[in-house]
């Protein structure tokens, strides 16, 4: 089962939930707001993708934080923050079979469906 991670009012996973659908694809979609991710599933996406790449630095809510937490911010101290602050996470998060990816890629997506069959 593919799931997708996100906020229900972001457009671009609006746009990823509509691309799947069009593919005929049944995925479970997780809403950081009701559900926010566990402390271990934020470690595993950290121990596959690193914390860097997890953290959206474009999004209102990394730009709210105080500079201090900003340059502090490591992989452990991560973990909390994002759990407190799921928004902070790039979005779509895809997870299947204990692989992830984030963003919006449509070609990527594909190669995600073709590992499904």
């Amino acid at each position: 089962m593919i799931k997708i991670y996100g906020i229900k009012n972001c457009d671009t996973v609006r746009k990823t939930l509509q691309w799947f659908g069009a593919q005929e694809t049944t995925v479970q979609f997780i809403d950081f707001k009701k559900e926010p991710p566990t402390p271990e599933l934020i470690q595993q996406w950290i121990a596959l993708l690193g914390w860097e790449s997890l953290i959206n630095r474009r999004g209102t809510t990394w730009r709210n934080l105080p500079e201090q937490t900003k340059a502090s911010l490591d992989s452990v101290s991560a973990v909390p923050l994002i759990q407190q602050q799921p928004s902070l996470i790039k979005r779509p998060l895809i997870e299947r079979q204990g692989d992830v990816w984030i963003g919006f890629d449509p070609q990527q997506f594909a190669h995600i469906i073709s590992r499904e069959s």
